[in-house]
């Protein structure tokens, strides 16, 4: 019988040339996908190309207040790379909190369940692929990367930006920019990007991959290499962390609350006369 550790080895190697496979083969696809854009091929992007921005960025105070429930057990939390393996080259500690609500079209009904109104306001936004939080403690640095394919762009809502907003930034390309609350950001993750949170203090985001604006046929294209890569084994390995999380954190809230009620009675019991 293969030992576990060397299942898990030949699992990581299968994605990982998967991945790479998958690259090679969309690299002439992206240029296209680039000359194609209906909104350009740019680092970033003025808010005024999406018409759904407006509507997000009006109900940012409760996506926030949904967030700040989530952030009162945020140990709770997974760490990205407990979610997404890949993200193992950018991140190896606990300082990069994540929670899904989507991922590549799939929907986590435990992300739904504990942020409802989040997800009733990304399941309106035209060509949403992806939805979650991410969250940076302190002095995090995520390095440069790339990300996997230009039919989608990345959008960013500043939900708790720190007070020195400009040492918490992003570079995309040659640009820097930095976050503000209840503002969003658009740009494309396949130019080089880097994040630097230089506080003291916690910076979230909603964070979204949504399909490029392509004329037809070229839009359909795009769903079509999109529902791909939602079926290759990165991404359902993706979904097997995202499960086996979701029950432990099941489990961590059962614990918590039989011993929540077993407190409650043995105070009842001291204070009964």
């Amino acid at each position: 019988m293969t030992a576990p550790a060397s299942r898990g080895s030949l699992r990581e190697r299968a994605v990982a040339l998967s991945v790479a496979a998958g690259e090679r083969a969309l690299v002439p696809v992206e240029r296209f996908v680039g000359r194609r854009s209906l909104v350009g091929d740019s680092a970033f992007f003025a808010n005024d190309q999406f018409p759904w921005i407006g509507a997000v960025e009006a109900r940012w105070q409760e996506i926030r207040g949904e967030l700040d429930a989530l952030l009162v057990d945020r140990d709770a939390l997974p760490n990205f790379q407990e979610i997404s393996s890949d993200q193992l080259d950018l991140s190896d500690d606990d300082r990069w909190k994540t929670l899904f609500l989507y991922g590549y079209g799939f929907k986590t009904e435990l992300g739904a369940s504990l942020c409802p109104v989040t997800t009733e306001i990304v399941e309106a936004i035209p060509g949403m692929v992806t939805a979650m939080f991410s969250i940076l403690s302190a002095g995090k640095h995520i390095p440069a990367h790339r990300g996997p394919y230009k039919g989608l762009l990345r959008y960013h809502l500043g939900l708790i930006v720190p007070e020195q907003a400009p040492a918490c930034r992003i570079r995309v390309g040659h640009e820097v920019r930095h976050w503000e609350a209840g503002r969003s950001m658009v740009f494309d993750d396949t130019f080089e990007h880097e994040v630097w949170n230089d506080t003291g203090e916690l910076r979230a985001v909603l964070f979204l991959d949504v399909l490029r604006p392509l004329p037809e046929p070229y839009g359909a294209m795009n769903r079509s290499i999109v529902k791909a890569i939602a079926h290759s084994p990165f991404i359902w390995e993706a979904r097997r962390n995202q499960r086996a999380w979701e029950q432990r954190f099941t489990q961590r809230r059962r614990d918590a609350e039989r011993d929540a009620e077993r407190d409650a009675g043995r105070a009842a019991g001291v204070s009964s006369p």
